[in-house]
């Protein structure tokens, strides 16, 4: 099990310190794992699940549902 630190989690996401504090709050990012009192990192799994989740989302053509296989155009 990897933990990230935050500038490995921007460098990863591509996103601010601050957007991510806030998708976090938001519920809509991984938690932060507190690992002393000065310091947090994210696991790695959850963050590459994260980025997956987003990739498959753009992928999808609108109104497809998540759940459903897309099948190949005949």
């Amino acid at each position: 099990m990897t933990i990230l630190r935050l500038p490995d989690v921007r460098a990863r996401t591509g996103i601010s310190r601050t957007r991510i504090y806030r998708l976090e709050a938001e519920k809509r990012f991984p938690s932060r794992i507190r690992l002393g009192p000065n310091s947090v990192g994210w696991l790695e799994s959850e963050i590459d699940e994260w980025i997956a989740a987003r990739v498959r989302e753009c992928r999808l053509p609108r109104g497809e549902d998540l759940a459903q296989p897309i099948r190949p155009e005949s």
